[in-house]
């Protein structure tokens, strides 16, 4: 009987072993960061309410170079204006091939609102607000100013990551008002004006399909996936390490994941809201 020999069989048993074990370990830190995170924004508008109020400021109209073109708000109101334009060109174009163009006002009412605000609204958020935060935070951690925090008494999770998720979902309110106004405007003025349907046509299909509870549903959306999406971006800048190259490493790990999870969100919340069927219904 012939055994084979432990060196080259154990090994790679403790290998896939190890990195089973170290990737629950790691949810598990990930979900007690997001308990303790959570749990801090109570402290966070008692105690640190100048530093949210801070954060606001930041996140929104931005600092330095950003606030030259206005900050995170001119970003994403950038980004939907072209999705938006994107819906005027191939909704308009594939509804006219069946001869039913005059319900280009209909897709803007209903994908807008449904899809395309809430996903670019999250790309949005990761790419500017998220890595921001990611960048300040890995920064902090590797010049032991989050050590210095904790040392002074300091809640350095409620102080660093309340903050800015509480900042985050004030941050998101407005900040979704603009991408949807953009997403709408942009569309309206491609199909109106590029495409010359009549405005009287188009807005008669916008405002029938138009659902005012598919907005604060749309509403809730954004703000869930603003909460996610900080949650990521603080916990891989509060466990940056490795110097200046950790912290580009986690900001990529975090715009990543976040990406990933702000799609995610996107699913889970349009299925608990819409249901399988829609909640849809085109008659008449």
């Amino acid at each position: 009987m012939i055994q084979a020999a432990p060196s080259t069989l154990h090994p790679r048993l403790d290998r896939t072993v190890s990195a089973l074990t170290e990737g629950w370990n790691r949810i598990g830190r990930q979900t007690q960061f997001y308990g303790q995170t959570i749990r801090g924004i109570s402290d966070a508008v008692v105690h640190y309410r100048f530093e949210v109020v801070r954060l606001v400021a930041q996140m929104s109209l931005g600092t330095g170079a950003l606030a030259v073109i206005g900050g995170t708000v001119v970003v994403v109101g950038f980004l939907t204006l072209s999705a938006g334009s994107l819906i005027a060109v191939q909704a308009y174009n594939q509804l006219a091939q069946i001869g039913v163009e005059a319900l280009a006002g209909f897709t803007s009412a209903f994908l807008n609102v449904r899809l395309v605000s809430p996903l670019v609204a999250g790309i949005g958020l990761a790419a500017t607000i998220g890595a921001g935060a990611t960048a300040q935070l890995g920064a902090m951690r590797i010049s032991e100013e989050i050590d210095a925090l904790e040392v002074m008494g300091i809640r350095s999770v409620a102080y660093l990551a309340s903050s800015r998720v509480l900042a985050g979902i004030i941050v998101v309110i407005p900040l979704y008002c603009v991408a949807v106004l953009m997403a709408f405007l942009a569309t309206r003025f491609g199909v109106t004006f590029v495409y010359g349907q009549s405005t009287g046509v188009y807005d008669h299909y916008f405002n029938t399909f138009l659902n005012p509870l598919d907005l604060i549903c749309s509403f809730l959306q954004a703000i869930c996936m603003a909460i996610v999406v900080m949650l990521v971006h603080t916990y891989y800048g509060f466990t940056a390490s490795g110097g200046p190259a950790g912290v580009g490493e986690a900001v990529g790990r975090a715009v990543r994941t976040s990406l990933i999870a702000a799609v995610f969100v996107t699913v889970f919340v349009s299925l608990a809201i819409y249901r399988q069927s829609g909640n849809f219904h085109l008659s008449g």
